[in-house]
């Protein structure tokens, strides 16, 4: 039987360890924390990660937790709106989804077939032309025809295959809550929740996950917000931070105010934004019966800044599982692992390209440069900006 090892167990993971083991892969999936769980945020899905999904033979789970996302244009500090909400046709609307319900269809998408090591940081990587390529964590090796490293920006895998490829602030840190119904303010029909607003180095989106009550109580229906602020993370406590984040918003439309008041600590997941500089040369690394692949942000770490890195993770995931579908171990698969990098880092690379120039945009400080961007959001294209959208709506699982 073809044997698979998966480093990491983010969505990515889940989702190329599910969909290997599912074709007839023996799958070994391993995390270095002591359990796979999500971060209690939510997560916008454009319609190439929907297809991702779909190809992967998760769709139907996602139709049953994903809620449709209306545009709603974008709007500056002040309420004046920089580019009006627009009708979107289906073909580009987008979908929010809870992670731990995401999280969840993943899981499910295992099945029994997957062995679960839990614990384990990988810390050595062997791929040599003449061995089995091999991870291992300084007690137990990990052997395989496939290795697939799914282990996130600071992957140890790439670490070793692609040392080059270095990992850099990418200039601001994001923070991200989901406040649930039961705590969520209750909005006049004047203030709708969903909304975009844009200032100097600042950037506020909210997402209502569902209708309030249509989730039946439990805690993974609400209203998702990201707040976006220039500069390093913050080192202080969460009570410190949201105080920050009420002060700097503070005088910004609402119901920002509404939903910074109604956030606590505890909801609270900080990150700071980071990318990969350069990309990996290749997202594949031939070795013995087959080689070794990277998946997700381990090969394409990005800003957050179009919404694409889930995106292209579950697109890679579509796409390896395609690559290696009939291969077997030897030429074959070599072959295939090739190939896989052949059809990824082109496409990676175009939406890199984007993101960085739309960080650019999204980082303007100082009068001038707010007045260019300001003037030149009016003639793009809302959410994905203009060639984004179609980037991301034409890409299609490899058949």
């Amino acid at each position: 039987m073809r044997t698979a090892v998966v480093v990491g167990a983010g969505i990515g993971g889940l989702a190329v360890a599910g969909a290997l083991a599912r074709s007839g892969w023996q799958v070994t999936l391993l995390e270095r924390g002591d359990r796979l769980r999500a971060e209690r945020t939510a997560l916008v899905l454009w319609p190439n990660g929907v297809r991702a999904l779909h190809a992967l033979g998760l769709g139907d789970g996602l139709d049953a937790i994903a809620t449709a996302l209306p545009d709603v244009g974008v709007r500056r500090p002040d309420g004046h709106w920089l580019v009006q909400p627009r009708p979107m046709v289906d073909e580009r609307a987008p979908v929010v989804v809870h992670r731990e319900d995401l999280h969840d269809a993943l899981i499910a998408g295992l099945g029994d077939k997957v062995d679960i090591r839990t614990g384990v940081q990988v810390r050595t990587v062997r791929c040599i032309a003449a061995e089995r390529p091999a991870v291992g964590d300084g007690r137990t090796e990990f052997e395989a025809d496939l290795v697939v490293a799914a282990d996130g920006v600071d992957s140890a895998v790439r670490h070793r295959l692609a040392p080059q490829a270095t990992v850099v602030s990418s200039g601001s840190a994001a923070w991200r809550a989901v406040i649930p119904w039961y705590r969520a303010p209750k909005l006049p029909a004047d203030r709708p929740v969903n909304g975009e607003t844009l200032g100097a180095g600042y950037r506020f989106v909210a997402i209502s996950l569902g209708d309030r009550g249509s989730s039946g109580g439990s805690t993974r229906g609400g209203i998702y917000w990201v707040a976006t602020a220039a500069g390093a993370s913050r080192p202080e406590p969460p009570e410190t931070q949201l105080a920050l984040l009420r002060r700097w918003y503070a005088n910004w439309p609402a119901p920002i105010g509404d939903l910074l008041a109604a956030t606590e600590p505890d909801d609270l997941v900080q990150q700071e934004v980071r990318e990969l500089r350069p990309l990996p040369r290749g997202f594949a690394y031939p070795a013995g019966p087959g080689g070794i692949v990277l998946l997700g942000d381990a090969a394409h770490a990005m800003p957050h800044h179009l919404g694409q890195g889930a995106c292209l993770a579950f697109e890679d995931a579509a796409t390896l599982r395609s690559a290696v579908r009939d291969a077997v171990p030897g030429e074959s698969l070599r072959t295939a692992v090739e190939s896989y990098s052949r059809a990824r880092r082109p496409r990676a690379v175009t939406v890199v390209r984007q993101t960085r120039r739309m960080s650019a945009v999204l980082q303007s400080r100082g009068r001038l440069a707010l007045r260019a961007r300001d003037a030149a959001l009016g003639t793009i294209t809302p959410r994905l900006m203009g060639s984004a959208a179609t980037a991301a709506a034409a890409w299609r699982p490899p058949t």
